[in-house]
């Protein structure tokens, strides 16, 4: 590694080494340490280059590629090029081969306030016995304190910047491995003659400043790369098991029709599945719950404010329009959908009656209001609230889809903002769990045309992705006040325009979420950002702005565009 070192020297001396103050040697020494630099850079870069392809896939094998990338390029060719650079000076000071060549006999110059060259660069103390065992001149260790300490420090926090951009859009805990092993080589290379060290971390300094701009130039993962490290992750190779034997097949039964006289447990199940009614349902007049105030009216139904007489709490009683069989079966798929979802700021459903006049689902009484009402009345949300917002809901839908749970109409009125200013979402009356025969009825929309997706506007199969869109549309109103298509005169207008994916004309533009909306909204949904991925990009720049996602919701701007 002397060798090594000796020749970075001579490269360096043949690239920049005035002759004059200080030295071209001490110039030269320079010149070497912005070349070590350069391997912390290259390591960032590859790092960069690699998540490419990986995205956010951190398994054994990726996190032990970074790891040995960074303490590679960060430690052990940086320490062991610096020691190499000091022991090339202390040779030549001792006289001994230093292997630079003609070159080499300029080290006997004397320089300006430098003196004999070789003397300066490796006749003195090493870095330890400066900092710890310092002279009486106190100019003087003001001024190998701040190089050998200050330097260093600076240029900690650009390669901790570069690591970041190299793990940008996904977590950046492997950063760790760079910045830790920058914290190493500081920390190991005390042995370095001091006025080498100086004149090294002087060159190393600039280059870790400009090292920023390739790691940049790289760019992230792309968010379909992103989406195919979520969606696949890596497993172990099971053994296959033996195929079942065949079962006959059971005889066709009728389905199961809910009367007065159906017994079975009261209590749903903890995952989707059939949704019975309790003992003595549907007896006329008999009703446990008293209503006392209509919340909310829609196509499919009714929403009343009610008190549950057996256990004295606030309640919310959806009670479907008309007790058809394609509304027992939406009503049961809504309960399935809230059973199977256990998550703060998705609305608890409680049970599934039969009322006097239909089919109910009760629910959590949730007060607040809709973020429909907020914004029209108070103005749009700040930035840091509607990170908030975006992050909590994107984090309760993806709890949702995880359970196999579409909700299809996500939008402002089906998200309700309590007292505290936390978001809930709502209204999962259209949400389909995976593997539920797909329900048809005359007249029936999915969702709500100013924040229906292209793809299920256009009659596509609804996914996560549409969810995504529907959630982002959601987040822009918020911003902004209206849709980000904006609005129509009529609802198949609005449908029709989504139907032929126009673009996005009402954003905010001068949100700092302009730019992951505009990835959001993207008409192709596998172009889109996984829901998790928002998460973590708007977590991350909220803990950034030094806040936190789990705030209220409730910090109002004027509109901006």
């Amino acid at each position: 590694m002397d060798s090594f070192a000796s020749s970075l020297l001579a490269l360096a001396y043949e690239l920049f080494a005035p002759g004059f103050c200080p030295g071209d040697w001490v110039w030269a020494t320079s010149t070497a340490g912005a070349l070590i630099a350069l391997f912390p850079v290259l390591g960032a870069m590859t790092v960069a280059i690699i998540r490419k392809g990986t995205g956010n896939r951190y398994n054994t094998a990726t996190v032990s590629v970074f790891g040995g990338i960074a303490v590679l390029t960060v430690l052990l060719l940086p320490l062991l090029l610096m020691t190499g650079v000091s022991g090339t000076y202390r040779a030549a000071f001792s006289g001994a081969s230093t292997g630079l060549g003609a070159n080499g006999g300029s080290l006997s110059s004397d320089f300006c306030f430098v003196g004999m060259q070789s003397e300066y660069l490796g006749g003195g103390q090493n870095v330890y016995e400066v900092l710890f065992y310092p002279s009486n001149d106190a100019l003087a260790y003001g001024y190998y304190l701040g190089a050998l300490v200050g330097l260093p420090l600076l240029a900690l926090l650009f390669v901790a910047l570069q690591a970041r951009s190299a793990f940008r859009r996904g977590p950046t805990w492997p950063g760790r491995f760079f910045w830790g092993s920058f914290v190493a080589l500081f920390f190991l290379s005390v042995s370095v003659e001091a006025n080498t060290a100086v004149h090294l971390w002087l060159g190393f300094l600039p280059v870790t400043v400009l090292g920023i701009i390739p790691v940049a130039l790289i760019g992230p993962p792309s968010w379909a790369a992103l989406k195919r490290s979520e969606q696949q992750p890596e497993r172990p190779p099971e053994r296959p098991s033996p195929p079942p034997e065949p079962k006959p097949e059971p005889p066709p039964q009728p389905p199961k029709q809910y009367s007065p006289t159906s017994v079975a447990p009261a209590a749903l199940a903890a995952a989707p599945g059939p949704v019975p009614l309790p003992p003595g349902a549907g007896q006329s007049g008999s009703s446990r719950y008293r209503r006392i105030r209509r919340l909310g009216h829609g196509g499919f139904g009714t929403v009343w404010e009610a008190v549950d007489n057996q256990l004295g709490r606030t309640v919310a009683l959806k009670i479907a329009h008309a007790p058809d069989r394609d509304t027992e079966e939406r009503m049961q798929r809504e309960a399935r959908a809230l059973a199977a979802l256990n998550h703060p700021n998705c609305v608890r459903v409680y049970d599934l009656v039969e009322e006097p006049d239909g089919l109910a689902l009760v629910m959590e009484y949730l007060q607040g209001q809709p973020l429909a009402t907020v914004v029209d009345t108070g103005g749009a949300l700040d930035d840091i609230a509607a990170g908030r917002l975006w992050a909590t809901m994107a984090g309760a839908l993806s709890a949702a889809h995880d359970k196999g749970v579409l909700h299809r109409d996500v939008k402002p009125s089906n998200v309700i903002l309590d007292p505290a200013g936390l978001a809930h979402l709502i209204d999962f009356g259209i949400a389909r769990s995976k593997g539920d025969s797909t329900m048809t009825a005359t007249g029936m929309m999915i969702g709500t045309p100013d924040y229906v997706a292209p793809e299920t506007a256009a009659g596509a199969a609804a996914s996560p992705a549409s969810d995504a869109w529907q959630l982002a549309a959601t987040v822009s109103y918020a911003l902004s006040g209206t849709p980000p298509r904006g609005t129509r005169e009529t609802p198949m207008a609005a449908l029709m325009a989504a139907a032929r994916a126009e673009p996005p004309s009402q954003l905010p533009r001068r949100s700092v979420h302009a730019r992951l909306l505009i990835a959001s909204l993207d008409p192709e949904p596998r172009n889109r950002p996984t829901l998790r991925s928002v998460q973590q990009e708007i977590e991350g720049w909220l803990s950034r702005s030094g806040t936190s996602a789990d705030g209220p919701v409730t910090t109002f701007v004027p509109r901006i565009r």
